[in-house]
């Protein structure tokens, strides 16, 4: 499946296609303290397992950029190979001055503007970034935050907007500068010879409509790649439910070529949650596939027995499980849709428009359980060994579909 993505510029960071229509990529962010190698080796290694093809780890200090290198070996060795992506503020100038295997290992730098530096100063830090881009053929992605504008940037727009007859409002005034930092630090790094096809664009916001409306203006006004994420989304249901609102709206418009879901993790919970995220709004969207998907009803009055709830998830956890190991056998089983469903109402239905599905027994029915593949009823399981039973016919439909 390919992105809807209007963008007609491509980025290449190594083996990944970013832009020009190709499928919208998965990136996630490690949250280790990058000069503990142990730990962010473990935590990357951890993200590209869980799916995330694009991995960016803070490089913040002298002994951050120094461990970059070692990082990305032991990645290597361990037949790890997800692109790593520095995270630059304020000193990226002089840690890549100092450590320029730091530069070299990294497949793409992500250079803030409103964080570089001030007037001339800031020029001359953001041109030294970009030279070591040029030199070592690095994409970078421009990355505009709403925490950290450009002050002087802003502090210029509204001199200039206090002049007007009917000045704007403030709001209105930072959302210029906003897409205003992004464009013009883009045609900057150009000037100073970076290609145009080895730009990224973001724009980030905490707010949805704030978000989605600085995109769609992004959009219209340049072609390179944007990367996609609603920053600071927050915690729990919260930021997964603010992540795909925004998302979602400016994906089915075509905007947007890679995504990022910026939760805020449980303590001590692992960080590959908002990769799976980011994956379920694409695949739900039909965008692209990464693991069967399980179709299961909500439970009612009907469903005394939480047998299907069960069942359901057991199914699941076994699909993820094995994804990695069936990715390289089977081809196209990231599509495949299993239904377990909890009685008669709309198990049927439900199962025969799944390749696989099961239609247990509700409250009052018989203790019976229909198998449909592909439309058609296959066999009936009814006993104590339902779930075991209905995981081999799964096994044995992936064998003989996609092998």
């Amino acid at each position: 499946m390919n992105s809807l993505s209007k963008n007609t510029v491509s980025v290449q960071i190594e083996n990944i296609i970013i832009g020009g229509g190709a499928p919208v990529v998965v990136q996630s962010m490690t949250n280790t303290d990058t000069e503990d190698i142990v730990r962010t080796v473990k935590q990357v290694a951890e993200l590209a397992k869980a799916g995330s093809e694009l991995v960016r780890i803070t490089v913040n200090t002298l002994a951050a950029a120094e461990a970059v290198p070692e990082i990305r070996e032991r990645l290597d060795k361990m037949d790890c190979h997800v692109p790593l992506i520095g995270d630059f503020h304020f000193n990226g100038h002089k840690l890549l001055t100092a450590v320029p295997e730091c530069a070299k290992a990294l497949a793409k730098y992500r250079i803030n503007p409103g964080n570089v530096g001030k007037g001339k100063k800031g020029n001359e830090q953001f041109l030294q970034m970009i030279e070591f881009a040029v030199k070592y053929h690095k994409a970078v992605r421009i990355g505009v935050n709403w925490g950290s504008l450009d002050q002087q940037l802003l502090a210029s727009m509204l001199d200039e907007n206090s002049k007007l007859e009917s000045p704007l409002e403030l709001a209105e005034v930072q959302h210029n500068a906003l897409i205003k930092s992004a464009l013009d630090s883009a045609s900057k790094a150009e000037e100073y010879g970076l290609a145009h096809d080895k730009i990224i664009i973001s724009c980030k916001l905490s707010g949805v409509q704030d978000l989605i409306r600085a995109y769609q203006e992004l959009s219209e006004k340049c072609d390179y790649p944007l990367h996609l994420g609603l920053t600071e989304a927050g915690m729990g249901s919260k930021g997964v439910v603010a992540s795909t609102a925004a998302l979602s709206v400016l994906l089915q418009q075509g905007i947007g070529d890679t995504i990022r879901i910026s939760l805020t993790p449980e303590p001590g919970a692992p960080r590959t949650k908002e990769v799976k995220v980011g994956q379920q709004i694409l695949q739900s969207l039909g965008l692209r596939s990464f693991t069967p998907q399980v179709v299961a009803c909500p439970g009612c009055g009907r469903t005394s027995s939480d047998y299907f709830q069960h069942l359901a998830q057991d199914i699941e956890a076994y699909l993820n499980e094995q994804m990695p190991v069936w990715k390289g056998q089977y081809n196209g089983v990231e599509e495949m849709s299993v239904a377990v469903m909890g009685c008669v109402v709309n198990g049927p239905g439900e199962s025969k428009q799944a390749n696989i599905g099961i239609s247990l027994p509700g409250s009052g029915e018989k203790p019976v359980a229909p198998v449909y593949e592909d439309g058609e009823k296959t066999v009936t399981l009814k006993g104590d060994n339902i779930a075991q039973e209905f995981q081999q016919i799964v096994e044995r439909y992936i064998e003989s579909h996609y092998a």
